[in-house]
């Protein structure tokens, strides 16, 4: 039975490096980014001016008992309109002039981290935990937004209106309420940072939980048909059920820190409000103070203290997104394992001969796959491989498309090291069928087309009648437009194999490689299209990798490969005359095909 297990996060970033990686990414935005503030900075004043006004307006009023010929004043109102009407005006301005810098800031940290993740071996793509690793894309495209949201559009203009405010307090009024509000921001402010700081452990493990349990999740689903082989749903439920209430565990931890924080936060403000309140009423009943500074000092805190309100929030939100943003960063982070040469070239094709020069190559130090294979597949010819499954077959094709660089050894394409070449131009040169044909989850047209872009109709239609695929296209309802499924599980073994080699019929590569092309289709189709797959190797190199043996009685050379080390190479009836491990793989198969018919009689 599986079990998830949760490794330590790495090292985290400093959140000055991380805001340092993401800042480039708004550089060409730079102006927008100006003009944002200018608004923002015009919001600000605007909301602050409405206190004065209100002032103005009660001290008005508090003297209309005594002067019977008061008019009411309506350019007063009329400002006061005017004020909350700008700050509307210029915080939405601010957002639509800024949603531009924002989203194409998250498209190109987005559009990085897929390209990079292409970029990456094939090595990482088997080893990662896809639900994991796609949750956390997610969350750090998310946290562009949320840094924008919660930095440019919370904390700057509350720091603005602060610093306003105690400017105003200062100056119009005593010091003891500047200073009381200096205080109760420095406690506020202090209090919150280091409870948050305290508390990300905390969101940092209830990640870590959320992204295992989405691994988890995924991997179930991906491998729904095993689930059901084995009637194991009640475990998977269980296993996952386990995984949910590790979560629920830690997001209770969570949220009863949360409640601490919220708590001391509104214990503070409280504090400071009562002690403002009385220093103004104070003033008021001395004669220092008139109605108005009473109701605009009050004003004043209200507007303060409601966005602080939500200060431990975004500061929690905040740091939350820069622990995400970080993961996203790290994933861009990860080394390409096989990387284009500073000076590589286009791979120039003239005939198509691949050799491999005492090739050397391990998945693992520890247990060598290759061990300084050689052979030549001259250009127009077809070399087969066989040999027991563990041998090496499959990694020749790997190595081929430099999934992998050799260890020691060489690899090379009309005598070009493939590692001196680019690898977008030596994957141009390369078609295969592959043993395990994946199909994305789109039409049948789409599937085929793959190999071509912008390949027509007609194209597309003419590659599936030349894999025998057509026939069975057109018995649908949908035709070409059919979709596959997930992975192509709408498929057969056999429709999935015939598309992948559809596919490979449109490339139409000058080097192609058929990776056990036939292995999933009965005798008639397999002899069908083997005839097929011979007519479009012919005048190309080709490298067939064999388990059926029937099929490649008609190469040039055939090797056979054992514990990574080429043991035979001829022709078939060479290796037949010579009695060795070729003709023991050929007798065994022709008594088990002997055997199968006799079953069948």
């Amino acid at each position: 039975m599986r079990r998830t297990v949760l490794t330590e996060p790495p090292p985290q970033r400093r959140d000055r490096q991380t805001l340092a990686k993401l800042l480039p990414y708004f550089w060409q935005y730079r102006w927008r980014v100006a003009l944002a503030l200018a608004f923002m900075v015009g919001a600000k004043l605007a909301n602050v001016g409405v206190p004065l006004l209100l002032k103005r307006l009660v001290d008005g009023l508090n003297g209309a008992a005594a002067n019977p010929a008061f008019v009411i004043p309506l350019g007063l109102l009329l400002a006061y309109g005017g004020l909350r009407l700008c700050t509307s005006l210029f915080t939405e301005l601010r957002e639509l002039i800024f949603a531009k810098a924002t989203e194409g800031a998250a498209r190109q940290v987005s559009l990085q981290v897929f390209r990079h993740l292409h970029d990456l071996s094939l090595r990482f793509h088997l080893e990662r935990q896809t639900g994991g690793m796609t949750r956390d894309i997610e969350r750090g495209t998310r946290a562009v937004h949320a840094l924008i949201s919660y930095s440019l559009y919370s904390i700057l203009p509350t720091l603005i209106e602060v610093a306003l405010v105690l400017t105003l307090l200062a100056t119009q009024f005593d010091a003891a309420f500047a200073l009381i509000t200096g205080v109760a921001l420095v406690l506020y402010i202090g209090f919150t940072i280091t409870v948050t700081e305290w508390r990300t452990q905390f969101r940092r493990q209830l990640n870590e939980l959320d992204s295992a349990a989405h691994t988890q999740a995924i991997d179930s689903l991906l491998n729904y048909e095993t689930v059901k082989y084995f009637g194991q749903e009640d475990f998977e439920a269980r296993r996952y059920d386990r995984a949910l209430e590790t979560l629920r565990r830690a997001q209770l931890k969570s949220q009863t820190t949360l409640s601490l924080l919220n708590t001391g936060q509104q214990f503070i403000i409280g504090v400071a409000l009562v002690l403002m309140l009385w220093r103004a009423t104070e003033g008021v009943v001395a004669g220092r103070l008139s109605l108005g500074d009473l109701v605009m000092i009050n004003a004043f805190m209200i507007q303060l203290y409601i966005p602080l309100n939500f200060l431990g929030v975004l500061y929690r939100e905040i740091k939350q997104s820069l622990t995400d943003l970080d993961k996203m960063f790290g994933l861009l982070e990860k080394p390409r394992e096989v990387a284009d040469a500073p000076e590589a070239r286009d791979l120039r094709v003239q005939g198509g001969a691949v050799r491999f020069e005492d090739v050397h190559f391990a998945y693992d130090p520890a247990r060598p796959v290759l061990k300084g294979v050689s052979f030549e597949i001259p250009a127009g010819k077809k070399l087969a491989v066989v040999g027991p499954s563990g041998s090496g077959k499959s990694t020749l094709a790997r190595l081929l498309f430099r999934f992998y660089d050799v260890q020691g050894g060489r690899v090379l394409i009309d005598g070009q090291d493939i590692r001196a070449v680019s690898q977008h131009s030596l994957r141009a040169a390369l078609g295969i069928v592959p043993q395990d044909s994946v199909l994305f989850n789109d039409t049948l047209a789409y599937n085929i087309g793959y190999a071509k872009e912008g390949a027509g109709e007609a194209e597309i239609e003419a590659a599936a009648r030349a894999a025998r695929l057509h026939e069975f296209v057109a018995s649908t309802p949908l035709g070409y437009q059919t979709r596959v499924g997930e992975r192509g599980l709408k498929l057969s073994g056999g429709e999935k194999q015939r598309v992948a080699i559809a596919r490979t019929l449109l490339k139409d590569p000058p080097i192609l490689i058929f990776d056990e092309a036939t292995s999933a289709l009965d005798s008639h189709n397999e002899r069908a299209i083997q005839a097929q797959l011979d007519a479009v190797g012919r005048n190309k190199t080709v490298l067939v990798i064999a388990h059926r043996l029937s099929t490649i009685v008609d190469a040039d050379e055939i090797l056979v490969l054992e514990a990574g080390r080429v043991v035979e190479r001829g022709r078939h009836a060479d290796l037949l005359a010579r009695g060795g491990a070729y003709a023991r793989m050929w007798q065994i198969q022709a008594n088990s095909h002997k055997d199968h018919g006799n079953q069948m009689a």
